[in-house]
């Protein structure tokens, strides 16, 4: 089995693979802790694998993207003294499957490389990935197959959460898709602003990207609300949830293909 990780800011989300058919066997989230110890991930982790019937014994790997490198430390820790493994941890060092054709490559986050590995290896080329999390990152592989860098945006959460909590009279209302672009009353308005807001970036910064690539890119989104704005834009084509975790599986995939 194959433990596969991936730290964002905000979540951490765990992916078991079989390396026997490279199925997913079962996942889970929580929340990214920077002060949690190796013991307390493995009492995290522990329960999702009893309950999907999975020995811990049996994780042969693991491999960790990661962007809070507190975290990155402790889980790590975990792997080798709980599981016995040595963990794989994405760098732009690895070979990803893609080029990385940016300015200053070190400064790129694992999770914009695997996903724009996974794009690829999933999807061809080119394809711009749209990832909503803490920011919402635009990333970029040209025709040949070379990851080229993109955008960051604040993500909506975050943009919610700032408006909430300096604007006095407002209030923390849900997102989605409001039925008219002129609210009726503050719900609406809110909802128009933020989703709708979002939707406009989304699509504008997709057009402004296309612009500048030599094809057609294939528009592939995964996070958090991109189920939303995958229904609502015909300029996205794909909303793949499992895109960043399953780029972990492949690249580790990759890696041992060339022992």
């Amino acid at each position: 089995m194959l433990l596969a990780v991936d730290v964002g800011n905000t979540n951490t989300v765990f992916g078991v693979y079989s390396l026997v058919d490279q199925s997913l066997v079962a996942t889970a989230r929580a929340s990214s802790r920077r002060d949690r110890m190796p013991d307390e991930w493995y009492a995290i982790l522990l329960p999702v694998l009893m309950h999907a019937g999975i020995d811990a014994r049996s994780i042969d790997a693991m491999i960790l993207s990661s962007v809070v490198p507190g975290v990155t430390r402790w889980l790590a820790a975990m792997g080798e003294s709980r599981l016995g493994v040595d963990p794989i941890i994405v760098t732009v060092d690895l070979d990803l499957g893609v080029a990385v054709d940016v300015d200053h490559p070190d400064e790129v986050g694992s999770d914009r490389l695997v996903n724009a590995a996974a794009a690829f290896a999933r999807y061809g080329a080119p394809a711009i990935v749209i990832d909503f999390g803490t920011s919402t990152n635009f990333d970029v592989v040209n025709r040949s197959g070379a990851y080229i860098g993109g955008a960051l945006a604040p993500g909506l959460v975050v943009a919610a959460d700032a408006m909430f909590s300096r604007a006095a009279r407002l209030f923390a209302v849900e997102l989605v898709l409001p039925p008219h672009a002129i609210g009726r009353n503050t719900v609406q308005a809110v909802q128009s602003g933020l989703v709708l807001g979002y939707l406009s970036l989304i699509e504008g910064m997709i057009e402004r990207i296309e612009r500048e690539l030599d094809g057609s890119p294939t528009v592939i989104v995964t996070g958090g609300y991109a189920e939303i704005f995958a229904a609502a834009s015909p300029l996205i084509d794909v909303h793949d949830p499992d895109l960043t975790i399953d780029g972990l599986r492949l690249i580790h995939q990759r890696l041992c293909a060339q022992k």
